[in-house]
């Protein structure tokens, strides 16, 4: 049995002009709404591993749906919001003059999150409660179809491997590169 999984590619969101705090939901929620980038090139593994496999799984998220029709334009991907990328809190009372790349928030915001700041947003212990989640409807699928992919998002895709590991299946090193496929395996049972 085999699990891939596999980041988007890069978002066609890519403006890191400096926002104040104020202005950084707006963009998530652009990042959100973007496909991406077609590159001239894709990794050979991904693309034959959505071709090959039996069931494609994507988040609800245009970024995930569009990078799936990418690597493989004749799937039909499963498309569940279960595999939807880790949730961002909402910080209160930044001052206005405070001027960063939404790529610099989005790392403020993330840290604050893993040290248990979640308003606005699923906490770490959901999170990980849907990663657990997740990896069961992963694995459930794999049993019955031998080889499946998820295409997701870095963050959760790393909870996901770290479920997986946890459950006995097998894999290298996980990067959170764009459209790097890690496969996990496991006897069949």
């Amino acid at each position: 049995m085999e699990i891939s999984l596999i980041r988007h590619g890069k978002s066609l969101c890519n403006d890191n002009t400096p926002i104040p705090y104020s202005t950084f939901k707006e963009w998530v929620e652009e990042y959100d709404n973007a496909g991406v980038f077609e590159e001239e090139t894709y990794p050979s593994k991904s693309i034959e591993k959505v071709s090959s496999s039996h069931l494609v799984f994507t988040s609800h998220l245009k970024r995930a749906v569009h990078s799936a029709s990418i690597l493989s334009p004749t799937i039909t991907p499963e498309i569940d919001a279960t595999f939807r990328e880790v949730e961002l809190p909402t910080l209160v009372k930044v001052h206005e003059k405070i001027l960063l790349p939404p790529t610099v928030w989005l790392v403020i915001v993330r840290m604050i999150w893993f040290l248990g700041y979640s308003k606005g947003c699923e906490s770490s212990k959901h999170a990980k409660e849907r990663a657990v989640r997740a990896t069961e409807q992963l694995s459930e699928a794999a049993r019955k179809h031998h080889h499946i992919v998820l295409v997701g998002h870095g963050f959760f895709n790393k909870m996901i491997a770290k479920e997986l590991k946890r459950n006995g299946w097998k894999n290298r090193k996980m990067s959170t590169k764009h459209w790097v496929c890690h496969t996990f395996s496991m006897s069949n049972e």
